[in-house]
């Protein structure tokens, strides 16, 4: 009998792919995430949005993101598959610091994460990108490229960021479901990569 590999997914016969793959989507408040799952499901997604009131005014910072009406609360939830033999499950997670307590029980058999990074806001993807290095769980950084926000070179992103070589960071539009699959299909082959190079993130 094959033993399970601690991601809790099965590998597919003959390939050294899993079948199935957790992979988180976090980030800052306002940064795309539940965009980016709704963008690339194939299956109805899954959002537990709440409207934003006037008592969240002085909790959550709307700089930059003025026009969002809604918020994440727990998760969003939405599957794509990438090759016949893989699918993704992707979990977004909620963006506001007084949240976070639910990032371990998201995080829990996740293969890897994206971190999704606003260059008008990009302090606010710290605490995921801490989260992650402090875990040990492989994840890239996607810029998303909002429309009339300067864009800067990828390494550029990395020196703010202060992120380690092994860290890939990717520029994508969470609205374009090709610049998704995209960033979904580099953090897989990355992840790969990782097992045969295993200690950038030991």
């Amino acid at each position: 009998m094959s033993e399970t590999p601690r991601n809790g997914t099965r590998p597919a016969p003959g390939n050294d792919l899993p079948e199935a793959a957790k992979i988180l989507v976090a980030g800052g408040f306002g940064v795309g995430k539940s965009t980016l799952v709704s963008t690339i499901s194939e299956i109805v997604p899954f959002h537990t949005e709440e409207t934003l009131t006037h008592s969240g005014i002085d909790v959550d910072d709307l700089s930059g993101v003025e026009r969002k009406a809604t918020t994440t609360v727990a998760l969003d939830f939405g599957r794509i598959t990438i090759h016949n033999r893989l699918a993704l499950f992707l979990f977004g997670t909620p963006g506001q610091d007084r949240f976070w307590f639910m990032w371990d029980e998201l995080a829990a058999g996740a293969l890897c994460a994206v971190v999704l990074a606003d260059t008008r806001r990009l302090p606010d993807c710290f605490p995921a990108v801490d989260y992650f290095e402090r875990s040990g769980l492989p994840f890239v950084v996607a810029v998303n490229c909002f429309e009339g926000a300067r864009q800067y070179p990828a390494e550029t992103v990395r020196r703010a960021l202060t992120l380690g070589p092994h860290v890939p960071v990717l520029l994508c539009d969470a609205r374009r479901r090709a610049s998704v699959k995209d960033i979904l299909i580099r953090t897989v082959e990355h992840v790969l990569h990782l097992e045969t190079q295993p200690s950038a993130y030991a």
